[in-house]
């Protein structure tokens, strides 16, 4: 895997040479818009609002829109001038203590990978973060955009994980708040038991994307059949029910013991990519 960046952390007078790579990946499945009577792909046009003509990719540029209809170009020599010595560093500003920071404001993962001669000084760091309960939060740059961002201690190594800024943050208030601000005594120590009794292990494999696998399985059986609709009933989506009596929901839910029993760990597959036809690309 190719590194989406490479820089250094930057705190103090200390400098660490690091390469960034997700830490995530994406496995929804990917579909094609298609010509219904040839399966010919359809594809995505550059098409000018003015005159509807398709527009070459040497003649793109991209343009600010500051008033309705008014533009203003920005080119590669434009971006090149703003900060440029940032967009090599993650730029450590402060240490804070992890849990001072909502979850809310965490974005992307990636993993920070230590370049040549920068162990003893990436293992330092990570020990120190991790031996002090902080993280870092600091400043970065990435294809074009700057980036809050905190330094994480992660098994082995150190993490980057993209944040978003304050501004980008909806304020709670926004929101309907509940009108009751207390439960009853009985309500919230039912409701604790149930917790209690559905508390296990986590264990990130036992849970599964099945409407991913179902959606694999429907394309596989498509496949194999020439591309015809197999007959097969839908299932109807589960209708939302009102909670009426909190207490006796409750009860209800510990009579039948909780939740399920999880299944058991085990290794996680690789995604499984169904057969390609070639008519369908």
């Amino acid at each position: 895997m190719r590194a989406i960046w490479k820089g250094s952390i930057s705190f103090g007078l200390v400098n660490i040479p690091v390469a960034l790579f997700p830490a995530t990946r994406t496995e929804e499945l990917k579909f094609r818009l298609l010509r219904a009577s040839d399966l010919s792909p359809v594809n995505y046009r550059r098409v000018a609002e003015k005159d509807g003509k398709e527009v070459p990719w040497e003649e793109l540029v991209k343009g600010y829109e500051y008033e309705k209809g008014k533009f203003v170009v920005l080119r590669e020599e434009d971006f090149k001038r703003v900060d440029i010595e940032a967009t090599q560093t993650v730029n450590i500003e402060a240490f804070v203590a992890q849990e001072e920071v909502n979850p809310v404001f965490f974005s992307k993962p990636y993993y920070m990978e230590p370049q040549k001669g920068a162990d003893r000084a990436y293992v330092l760091l990570r020990e120190a973060l991790r031996a002090s309960g902080k993280i870092g939060i600091a400043r970065v740059v990435i294809k074009t955009r700057e980036h809050l961002a905190a330094v994480k201690p992660q098994e082995e190594g150190l993490m980057l994980e993209l944040m978003h800024w304050a501004s980008e943050l909806r304020e709670v208030e926004e929101f309907r708040q509940p009108a009751e601000s207390k439960p009853a005594a009985k309500e919230l120590a039912m409701a604790r038991t149930l917790i209690e009794s559905m508390t296990q292990s986590w264990n990130p494999e036992a849970y599964k994307d099945e409407y991913r696998e179902a959606l694999e399985t429907i394309i596989e059986e498509k496949i194999a059949s020439g591309g015809k609709t197999l007959p097969g009933k839908a299932r109807a989506p589960k209708e939302a029910t009102n909670v009426i009596d909190l207490v006796a929901v409750l009860e209800q839910s510990l009579r039948g013991g909780g939740a399920k029993k999880p299944p058991p760990r085990r290794k996680p597959k690789s995604p499984r990519k169904p057969a390609k036809r070639k008519e369908a690309a």
